[in-house]
């Protein structure tokens, strides 16, 4: 990887001067916290994400994305269903396959699987 240049960086005594002509409160209105308040600040960058290469930053990216881990995931799996006890629970909308899980583990409170031949 090449190293950056270190002829381009600014001098002590421009920094200095920078910093001495810099206002001591800052109005942005486009700002989400209010740049005056150190607090607002820390608590804004807080989830900021520090990566070193593209690549790293890609690696944290893809590691917070989607839903987080469930503690007892469902298992996926293909069953088939009479079509009316499958368009009756379509019919009630979004949810109609945790509404089949619940009804079977109710069943299965009361009967057992080998009961069905």
């Amino acid at each position: 990887m090449r190293q950056r240049s270190t002829k381009n960086l600014p001098s002590a005594e421009s920094l200095a001067a920078a910093l001495a002509a810099a206002p001591d409160y800052v109005d942005d209105p486009d700002c989400p916290y209010d740049p005056n308040d150190a607090a607002a600040v820390s608590a804004f960058w807080s989830g900021a994400i520090v990566s070193h290469s593209r690549a790293e930053l890609q690696e944290k990216l893809v590691a917070r994305r989607g839903r987080p881990l469930a503690v007892n995931p469902r298992k996926n799996t293909n069953i088939r269903l009479a079509p009316d006890v499958e368009s009756a629970f379509r019919a009630t909308g979004k949810g109609w396959q945790t509404r089949i899980n619940a009804a079977l583990a109710d069943w299965l409170k009361t009967h057992s699987p080998t009961e069905i031949a």
